[in-house]
């Protein structure tokens, strides 16, 4: 296959293939994961994204995360008891759910959950780095379909002195371009936008997470997690 691609578009006349969908199928199977590497972003995303970073954010660290908090997200979510392979789920449960089922806590983390998490990161980064001022965190990146969570995120960042953004415009591409940009990424298991993010972070051996994963045993789950 790869030797007829190449007689028929012979790269020194074919630089560039402009296609009308997607290389794969929707959500992303297990042996299209390796495509992700293929993947650059246009110059003008990229340019928005470093500036953001570099006059914007402080000096230093800084954690990406991305909230799905939207209301078709919250009926979405209400369907993770019969379809525990919802979505992206498999990005962190593995594509047999060998990992464990999905929880709501994953779909739709609660926001004492989610600032919870975000502190024990920060806590975690900076203690590995020996508070290394160059190194340590300074800065929190939100990008979020609708609830971006700022004055809940600065007041629970506030002791560790972290300052919390989000991107001025509604421009997903450029949220995803930050966001694989940070120290750290926090995700959301079941989205596949934050997979997007996930694969590109994978391909660059950057680390990542998720909410509520894997799920602790003495923390509170929803009655749903508890009858699976």
């Amino acid at each position: 296959m790869i030797g007829q691609w190449k007689e028929k578009y012979p790269p020194k006349q074919f630089a560039l293939l402009a296609f009308t969908g997607a290389p794969a199928s929707f959500p992303v199977q297990q042996e299209n994961l390796p495509l992700q590497k293929y993947l650059e972003w246009s110059d003008n995303i990229e340019k928005k994204a470093e500036n953001f970073i570099k006059k914007v954010l402080p000096k230093g660290a800084f954690i990406g995360i991305h909230l799905r908090n939207g209301i078709d997200w919250v009926r979405a979510c209400q369907h993770i008891p019969e379809s525990p392979g919802l979505f992206a789920a498999p990005q962190c449960l593995g594509y047999r759910n060998e990992k464990g089922p999905a929880t709501s806590d994953m779909c739709l983390p609660s926001q004492e959950m989610i600032i919870r998490q975000v502190k024990r990161v920060v806590k975690n980064i900076n203690n590995s780095v020996n508070n290394n001022n160059d190194r340590t965190i300074k800065s929190l990146f939100v990008a979020a379909d609708s609830n971006h969570m700022i004055d809940e995120l600065k007041s629970g960042l506030h002791r560790m002195k972290v300052k919390v953004f989000k991107y001025p415009e509604s421009d997903p591409h450029v949220d995803l371009a930050i966001l694989g940009k940070s120290n750290h990424f926090i995700g959301n298991c079941i989205s596949s936008f934050s997979a997007f993010v996930k694969r590109e972070r994978d391909v660059k051996g950057f680390t990542s997470s998720f909410w509520a994963f894997p799920t602790q045993k003495n923390s509170k789950t929803s009655a749903t997690h508890e009858e699976l």
